[in-house]
């Protein structure tokens, strides 16, 4: 874990702002409440707050306090690499889908703010990683792929990072990709049909993801 340290204030400060997510956030899950907490911090505070913030709100029991704290290091990453590599290599380690969903929504509002065309190397980074979670939070936190800057104008680059992981080991993560590509054919069906009919089908890996990418095709 990312060691740091903190004045007596800023300790107060944050021990007050957990105080004030445990009475708020209700028991049940409650994700519109958790993006715009975490949205209000990140608009009033700086950029290194998030960050120690985020950090330690992932330190709480409450899996809701510990999404927002995954939202304030997705908007802290760009200015703190720390918080990225948090992200990947805690987060992901997470047992709750409800917390890796945050994850993906994280990611994405990484890639939102450096821009998605800058944001490509990272994308495929994080695709290649040995990490089913982290390979996931790319094809679903960035879903639409092609209502997304960069990738709205170009269909075809979209297509081609999810296809390369249609015979991904992880059938969560396949399944991901499916409904990511089945995402883009309600626009781009022709480009779909074209990269579809191009897999071999033998794999019942790749029959898996080309029944999810094709529903609106065929």
């Amino acid at each position: 874990m990312t060691k740091y340290k903190l004045e007596n204030t800023e300790i107060w400060q944050m021990n007050e702002y957990m105080h004030y997510l445990a009475e708020l956030i209700p028991e049940r899950d409650s994700l519109k409440l958790v993006k715009t907490e975490a949205e209000k911090y990140y608009k009033s505070h700086s950029l290194e707050d998030c960050f120690n913030m985020g950090i330690e709100l992932y330190k709480s029991d409450n899996f809701q306090i510990q999404e927002v704290g995954v939202f304030l290091l997705g908007y802290s990453a760009h200015h703190n690499t720390s918080a990225l590599s948090f992200m990947k290599d805690t987060v992901s380690q997470h047992d709750s889908w409800k917390v890796q969903e945050i994850l993906a929504m994280a990611f994405d509002n990484h890639c939102k703010i450096i821009g998605y065309e800058a944001a490509l190397p990272l994308i495929e980074e994080w695709f290649n990683s040995d990490c089913a979670n982290v390979r996931r939070a790319v094809s679903e936190g960035l879903r639409v792929w092609t209502s997304r800057p960069y990738f709205k104008d170009n269909p075809q680059i979209a297509i081609q990072l999810l296809s390369a992981h249609r015979e991904d080991e992880s059938e969560y993560v396949r399944k991901s990709v499916g409904n990511a590509l089945k995402d883009i054919s309600k626009k781009y069906p022709e480009l779909i049909s074209e990269e579809l009919n191009s897999w071999d089908l033998s794999s019942k890996e790749i029959k898996q993801v080309y029944k999810h990418a094709s529903k609106f095709i065929i």
